[in-house]
Parts: C-alpha cells; structure tokens; sequence
C-alpha cells in the first residue's frame, strides 16, 4: 500500500515484448472433444503423429529403463549419439541431441544469435521459429512463400543483411508438405555468406519421395550448414522426445554446451536406441503414409484444387479466411485438423479408416 492507503500496482516481472507473442498452438485433445460432442472417440489429425503406435522393441526398452529412473541419464547421450553416427555415416562429434528438433533450433539460435541478430526463414513456415528468435532477442525476417506454397530462396537471399546470423530452410516445409528442390537450393546455399549458419529442418524427411529433393546430410561438409532431424514422427518416439542435429564439430560441440542439463531422460534414450534398430519397419510404416498420402491429395483436390503436392505425413489446404471455419466444420463431425488463421489448414495423413473420416468431413463441409 501507499502512504495515502491506495494500493501501489505490482511491478512487471516478466519481459513485455512476450504479450505480444503467440503461443504454440498444440493438436487439441481427441478425448475432450468427444466428451463434448457426445461420441465413443474423435480422430486427431492436427499434430503430425505417426498412428502406427510404438515400433517394435521400444516399449519393452522403456520399461526398463524405468528402473533407474531414480538415476540421472547419460547427460552424454553417448550411446545414442554413437548409434545415430552409425545410422546416417557421420561422426559421433557432429551430432547433438536435444528434447526434439525444435529444442536444438532454440539452442542453435541461442548459440548464434545476439540480442538484435537477425532470423531469417520463410513464412509460412513452423510456427515455433517466431517464437524461438523471440525468446532469445532475435529479431525474425520472414519471408513470404512463393505462390506455390514454398520457400523462395531467392527472396530469401535477397533478405540477407550484415546482420542475419541464421537462416532456417524447412524441408519439407511445415504446415504446407511443399519442399526445395537440390538445385535451387544448392544455389541459395552458394550465395550464403560463410559467417551464416544454414539449418535446414527435416523433420519430415523420411516421408520424402521426390528425388528431387536433396537429403540435407549430403551437405554435411558444408562448414555453415547445419542439419536438423527427429525421431518424433516417422519414428514414432512423439511423446519421448528426441531429436538430433548434424554439424560441424564445433557447432555440435557448441550447442551440446548450452543444451539444458540431462533434457534427454533415460526413457528416452532407451526408446530412441531400441527405434533406431527398426529401420525397415519405419520404412514400411512411411511407405504406408505415402500411399495414403497420395490418396487424400487426389481427393481433396476436388474440393481444395489448389492443394501442393506434399512431400510430408500431411497435406496443406490454403483456404485463406475459411480456415477456421473448415476447422470447426471438420471437429463437430469428430475429426481434428490444425487451421492456421487466415492460411490454411493442415491435415495429418493417418490410418485409411480416419483418412476416410477427414474426406467425408471435407466434403460435407466444402461440397
């Protein structure tokens, strides 16, 4: 209180630039949905999952190591790291591991970026990295997609300062499934200056079939490219959260630095070595996701015909203003699609059957 009994009003303590910061949106929960609604189950295909269930071997793996959750893990993550070495040829040195790929774009920006530095990344694109240069006093440079719902390396290059420090290429891009063919990306990453890092993200990479589309480890030896991977989706470890980047040494050996302490749990350790010794049946699973994949497009494209071809485990419908509108449509028929305000909508491809369910919402909503 004040001398004169009025009451003094709290002071911040909390950053204000964050007010104005938009949260990430989470897939919204299948369960509450169907209490609302009234039905047995709702189907969610908002949030990119694999709906295979665990991979053989990973829930046996986890379990165990259960047993010494009483333990810190390995803040190493050695012998993940080794077998991630193995996995993909590189060098245990390049690899760090982080709580998803989405943590390691966070440290990256934290280990490149001072207050004022630039992010630069295409837009539409994942909707953490304005959130991940905000948090750590970058400033994001957007730049918008092409009219096919792509990245514009051109305008992206052109976007460059003296001082953009980082530039994110996600590939295949999230939301819109579109991806960067090797030649243009080749010349993009021509034209990057030596002192920018390039990080491309492919979360979705093992979904790809074009084989136009380059495999970021292929640039490996490139000194300023970084690569992001995960084993939350075509790996199925979602709720574990594991992801791995590959990278000059130094890099690696930076961002393992200022890697939150012991973030990969031993559950999740374990998980991850038992998945990575599954790799045919991640095969088989992707190969199913395509097929699907291919399936929805041909449909939807005869309500939505403007669809891009994806390159992912979901499909982009650019409805502009109707976005949330078709959201809500597509939920009170049980089904939970990701629309993005003003943009479009993201459809996760899933099993036949809820694939099934997502295109008679489409049409009853759009036909």
């Amino acid at each position: 209180m004040t001398d004169n009994g009025r009451r003094r009003s709290a002071p911040r303590l909390t950053r204000a630039d964050l007010d104005v910061l938009p949260s990430y949106v989470p897939g919204r929960s299948p369960a509450d949905l169907a209490r609302e609604l009234g039905l047995p189950e709702a189907i969610k295909l908002a949030s990119n999952e694999v709906p295979y269930g665990p991979l053989p071997g990973v829930v046996a793996a986890v379990t165990e190591a259960a047993t010494s959750a009483h333990r810190y893990p390995d803040m190493g993550v050695v012998a993940l790291r080794e077998a991630l070495a193995e996995q993909y040829a590189v060098d245990a040195e390049r690899i760090a591991t982080g709580c998803g790929s989405v943590a390691l774009a966070d440290h990256l920006v934290r280990a490149t970026c001072m207050p004022g530095d630039e992010l630069l990344y295409s837009w539409r694109s994942f909707e953490a990295y304005p959130i991940i240069a905000a948090t750590n006093g970058a400033t994001s440079v957007r730049v918008s997609n092409d009219g096919g719902h792509g990245h514009d390396l051109t305008a992206m290059a052109a976007a460059m300062t003296d001082r953009t420090r980082m530039v994110l290429v996600c590939n295949p891009n999230n939301p819109t499934g579109t991806a960067v063919h090797r030649a243009e990306l080749e010349r993009f990453l021509d034209v990057v200056p030596d002192d920018v890092l390039v990080v491309i993200d492919e979360a979705y990479r093992e979904f790809v079939t074009d084989p136009e589309v380059p495999d970021g480890l292929s640039y490996r030896d490139r000194p300023n490219v970084a690569v992001l991977r995960t084993l939350s989706k075509a790996w199925g470890l979602a709720g574990l959260r594991i992801g791995f980047l590959v990278a000059q040494p130094e890099v690696a050996a930076a961002i393992r630095k200022v890697v939150t302490p012991f973030s990969a749990s031993v559950a999740a350790q374990a998980g991850a070595l038992a998945a990575l010794t599954q790799a045919d049946e991640v095969r088989r699973r992707c190969a199913l996701v395509v097929a699907e994949r291919g399936r929805v497009t041909e449909a939807i494209r005869k309500l939505v015909p403007d669809v891009p071809t994806s390159q992912a485990n979901f499909v982009w419908l650019p409805l502009g203003d109707q976005a949330v509108e078709f959201g809500r449509a597509c939920e009170s028929r049980g089904v939970i699609v990701r629309p993005f305000p003003g943009d479009g909508v993201r459809v996760t491809i899933g099993t036949p059957a809820e694939n099934d369910a997502f295109l008679a919402a489409a049409e009853a909503a759009l036909g």
